[in-house]
């Protein structure tokens, strides 16, 4: 995660333009989005119990996890009448996703600790544990490995000023006196790297810290989760897709709270769905259908830029580690080669601190930005003599929205407005959204909570937080 800023006042977001620019894990593989236009054409699904707004990570895990907690349980809870209906709607093309599957370790540990207590800095670093341990069992109980190019690499994060280091060296320090795991002992998972060692090892003149972690193809990854919702869910429960469907409004049309309903109505291009639950998996976007999350309480809309490099060296010479380094905002890793004496292709993201603005307040993700772009191209030549080529153009280049949030965490749980004295006007809404830059290793978890917290709704039971789950990144947590 890059560094703290301060977040601007700003509008609420746009809809997602039409026509974004193509990234890597879209297009460079005709196959690798079968469900790109799934439900595109045709009738659309005008009811259904839950209504889960956006396909990509925390979409599409959303839906997997109700399954799942349907499977190991008693069936679908206080529905009859048919399966439970689960509708996924995606505004454009099916999962636009990317990121670094990397736990957080200890970075962040001392302010997290200062600001939220010790139980709460381990909870953070637990949820990603939980993301990462999660994947990788899915991975491997199904075979998928190869499928989406999962690659237990670990990841390297490199200092370039010493301030950085020594930050870094004391989050490491408080986390070890806290407990969290793997930092020290027989199951310690941290490597610390003298500028020397990381000359010898790399080519990089700074030093370093290597943790656990690993890169896959994302949008792979969410393809497989979708599919196994979708074709292994119960009996009882019906999953499908709609892509294309941009949800545009929402109203109420009931204020039952038995669960019963249908409590909202949704309004698409294509027709209205009415439905009981609705899950805003929106990130980036979530203030255009909630405007109240507009600003830096909120979910500010903030554009990344990527692009694929090709490296001057074989990829024998080219690590496989994930990096990440500029107190956060550049972050890299190879694709894995075919042939370990070719240049692999590298993705490397980052560039928005030399713009003004962060790229804060940004929804146009069908253009890129010159400046950011030329701060990508010449990141990395000079970090690595000899292994990348100065003035080298890239075989791609693309951008995408993020959600950046003034505390740096998403929100999760049931949707609230501060400025509203009804608890209820969002009654049977969730949200999990607003990484922060930081969603693949967090989104499966928080997903996970949210499913969790529908099917207690459902059952007319108490939720209970796992563990695993800091508590302020409860919506009902945050300050009203």
């Amino acid at each position: 995660m890059s560094a703290n800023i301060s977040v601007p006042l700003g509008p609420p977001a746009s809809l997602p333009v039409p026509n974004p620019t193509k990234s890597f894990w879209l297009h460079s593989e005709p196959t690798a989005n079968p469900l790109a236009k799934e439900g595109s054409r045709g009738p659309i699904t005008s009811e259904a119990d839950i209504c889960i707004i956006g396909s990509g990570i925390t979409g599409v895990s959303t839906a997997f996890h109700l399954s799942e907690i349907i499977r190991s349980g008693d069936g679908a809870p206080g529905h009859d009448g048919g399966p439970l209906k689960v509708l996924v709607l995606e505004a454009r093309d099916f999962c636009i996703n990317g990121g670094h599957l990397t736990p957080v370790s200890f970075f962040g540990f001392m302010t997290n600790e200062q600001k939220y207590g010790t139980h709460e800095a381990i909870s953070n670093a637990a949820l990603e544990e939980h993301t990462f341990n999660g994947i990788r069992r899915l991975c491997r109980d199904n075979k998928w490995g190869k499928d989406i190019d999962f690659i237990e690499s670990g990841r390297t994060i490199m200092f370039l000023t010493e301030d950085d280091h020594q930050n870094a060296w004391i989050d490491f320090n408080r986390a070890v006196a806290a407990g969290l795991p793997g930092l020290t002992g027989e199951n310690r998972r941290v490597e610390w790297l003298r500028k020397e060692e990381v000359k010898k090892r790399y080519g990089a003149n700074y030093p370093a810290v290597r943790t656990p972690g690993s890169n896959l193809w994302p949008l792979k990854l969410v393809t497989k989760l979708y599919q196994k919702a979708a074709t292994n869910a119960p009996k009882d429960m019906l999953v499908r897709l709609h892509t294309s469907t941009p949800v545009t409004a929402m109203a109420p049309i009931s204020t039952s709270s038995s669960g019963s309903g249908p409590r909202w109505r949704l309004r698409t291009p294509r027709g209205d769905i009415s439905c009981n639950y609705v899950v805003h998996a929106t990130n980036g976007y979530a203030s255009y259908l909630l405007p109240h999350m507009a600003g830096p309480k909120g979910i500010v809309p903030t554009r990344g830029q990527v692009v694929a490099l090709r490296a001057n060296a074989p990829a024998a010479e080219i690590t496989s580690s994930g990096w990440t380094s500029n107190s956060g905002f550049e972050y890299w890793f190879p694709r894995p080669p075919k042939n370990l004496k070719d240049p692999p292709l590298i993705i490397l993201g980052g560039g928005r601190e030399v713009t003004g603005d962060f790229e804060f307040h940004q929804t146009d993700d069908s253009t890129v930005n010159p400046a950011v772009g030329r701060a990508i191209r010449g990141f990395l030549p000079p970090l690595f003599p000899g292994k990348y080529k100065e003035g080298r153009e890239p075989e791609g280049e693309w951008t995408g929205i993020l959600g950046y949030t003034k505390i740096g965490d998403p929100f999760v749980g049931p949707v609230i407005d501060p400025a509203s004295s009804r608890l209820n006007k969002y009654e049977g809404q969730f949200i999990a959204a607003g990484y922060h830059g930081h969603g693949m290793p967090r989104a499966y978890a928080c997903a996970e909570a949210v499913a969790q917290m529908i099917i207690a709704d459902m059952r007319q039971e108490s939720w209970t937080r796992p563990a695993w789950l800091p508590q302020h990144y409860l919506t009902t947590s945050r300050p009203r």
